[in-house]
């Protein structure tokens, strides 16, 4: 039995391919049969609210609450794309809502679990961006317009994304080593999991005089990316199908 990881994976109707990679894969013998199944952010390309009355949100519900009611937790930390995700979509979902920053024991070892954008502070701009639209002032703004208003922003916003990252240095938008190095310390943790950055690797650092590692999930654009844990032994790799 493994503990198993996600992120990244940007659902949305017009990759239905990779909805039904999801689909299979909470459905699949591996996932049914995991000790715990987190979601590190990212889960849709764009969450416009728990009311979202769209067949995706749907179909994500349904999959992630027969993982739950099989007997599998299911965890959901919020990313960039989807932090306007709550309760009421959660408790729909069978999902725990976690905190992004949380540590967890996985495996025995405390593990800092995080989306991973807030580590990106050379990104100055997306930082101040971030920072404007967590307040709850922001979201209940957002969150009191019409349906098809708020997607039409979201459109909006995710053009807005993809032409700003076309255009900046890529180096700016990866995670900085000292926020990494001050995340742990203030954890008291020598592991991080995170997502994000669509730059899957397991980085091992010499940190306070021992050993650390950070765990980097890979994104779902082409295929899945899954960690999976199972003691000592990670196993950090492509789904192409299941």
């Amino acid at each position: 039995m493994s503990t198993l990881f996600i992120a990244d994976l940007h659902l949305d109707e017009a990759r239905p391919d990779i909805t039904a990679l999801f689909e299979r894969f909470l459905a699949s013998d591996e996932a049914r049969s995991a000790t715990a199944f987190y979601i590190l952010g990212d889960l849709v390309e764009a969450w416009i609210g728990d009311d979202d009355d769209a067949e995706l949100p749907t179909r994500i519900a349904t999959a992630t609450r027969t993982l739950s009611d099989s007997g599998v937790p299911v965890y959901f930390m919020a990313g960039n794309r989807d932090f306007l995700l709550g309760e009421r979509f959660a408790e729909r979902a069978g999902m725990t809502l976690l905190d992004d920053g949380t540590v967890h024991a996985i495996e025995g070892t405390p593990t800092l679990l995080m989306h991973g954008d807030v580590l990106c502070t050379d990104d100055v701009e997306y930082q101040a961006v971030r920072a404007q639209v967590r307040t709850d002032a922001w979201k209940q703004q957002i969150l009191s317009m019409p349906l098809e208003a708020r997607r039409a922003f979201a459109a909006k916003a995710r053009s807005d994304s993809k032409s700003r990252t076309g255009r900046i240095d890529e180096t700016i938008m990866d995670v900085n080593q000292g926020a990494v190095e001050a995340a742990l310390r203030h954890a008291g943790v020598h592991r991080l999991i995170h997502g994000h950055t669509h730059r899957p690797a397991i980085h091992p650092f010499a940190f306070d005089g021992a050993n650390a590692e950070r765990i980097v999930l890979g994104d779902w654009y082409d295929h899945g990316s899954v960690l999976a844990i199972d003691g000592d032994r990670l196993d950090l790799r492509g789904i192409w199908q299941v």
